[in-house]
């Protein structure tokens, strides 16, 4: 178990799992989860279990965490990425085209209802009313990634992050919660232009239209998330009550989310073989994006000042 050093205090790992680190604050009873997927950082079926699986330790503690040997309080769940400039690319991709081509659909319905269990779950605060989430996006979420940071009841984001639901563009739709989740931010009308549009925006323009809560320079979103925390601790009870009653209002059941689960399996099914071609374009771009991403990693410094140069 290592150590880390923030603005607030001691934070340890209380949870690694293969695709997804925890860290414990207990200075503020905070979560922090950080995915790190191996490869293409999207929703792979081992990142959508080890999210489920801790997910169902909080609900089944009543929002307590394992930590240093006693059960401690969660307050507030942070949900980031560990990926450079990616929070997350949202459904795999590789394996829509593996079973659509295949014509199974119910591997296919498996698989939505996964990414499913981990939105629902985000979305009741893991069954935890004292529990705030919190999405701390550093870099972009496509698709099923901004559906994720949607669930939470915050969201906080660096400026240089983009943020959209290009699915239209292989006449899909985002069917995993967005038009839920966007409906209750910003009305059904404006979220049906956004998922038509297909458009990815900057996280500024998002917060111009009160879908990001909290923008952050580049470099200083976690710093933003522990602020907003710090200030909002003493109003926390108020805070978590007023989000029961958005979700009253504009509730997100996981009725709701089945039944449009059913009708993006069955509007996934009906791809022809040219919106296929345009997914896979979309995979082949976003893997390019990762290898050159790691080569520049994996460079030595002289040549990454010198390309920074």
């Amino acid at each position: 178990m290592s150590d880390l050093r923030d603005a607030t205090g001691l934070r340890s790992i209380c949870r690694a799992y293969t695709e997804v680190q925890f860290e414990y604050e207990p200075a503020t009873e905070t979560v922090w989860g950080y995915m790190n997927q191996r490869g293409n950082p999207c929703f792979n079926l081992g990142l959508l279990k080890d999210l489920r699986a801790f997910g169902g330790e909080l609900t089944a503690n009543s929002g307590h965490v394992e930590f240093e040997g006693a059960m401690h309080k969660v307050n507030y769940y942070v949900a980031g990425s560990r990926v450079p400039r990616v929070y997350n690319l949202g459904g795999d991709l590789a394996l829509f085209l593996l079973l659509i081509r295949s014509r199974d659909r119910d591997a296919l319905v498996h698989y939505a209802r996964l990414c499913i269990d981990n939105i629902h779950a985000r979305v009741q605060n893991y069954f935890c009313p004292s529990l705030t989430t919190i999405s701390l996006v550093q870099g972009d979420a496509l698709g099923g990634g901004f559906e994720t940071a949607l669930s939470s009841d915050v969201i906080v984001a660096e400026e240089s992050a983009m943020m959209g639901l290009p699915e239209i563009l292989f006449n899909l739709f985002p069917g995993m919660g967005a038009y839920s989740l966007l409906a209750r931010r910003m009305g059904s009308r404006a979220a049906e232009e956004l998922i038509l549009s297909g458009k990815v925006l900057p996280a500024a323009k998002l917060h111009e239209m009160g879908i990001v809560d909290v923008l952050a320079k580049d470099g200083e979103g976690e710093s933003a998330a522990q602020a907003w925390i710090a200030k909002n601790s003493r109003k926390r009870s108020g805070f978590q009550g007023l989000m029961r009653v958005r979700k009253e209002v504009f509730p997100v059941t996981r009725v709701e989310l089945d039944a449009i689960v059913e009708i993006w399996v069955d509007t996934a099914m009906r791809l022809e073989e040219r919106d296929l071609n345009m997914m896979g374009w979309l995979l082949r771009a976003q893997m390019r994006r990762m290898e050159a991403g790691e080569a520049a990693r994996n460079a030595p410094s002289s040549e990454r000042l010198a390309v920074a140069n």
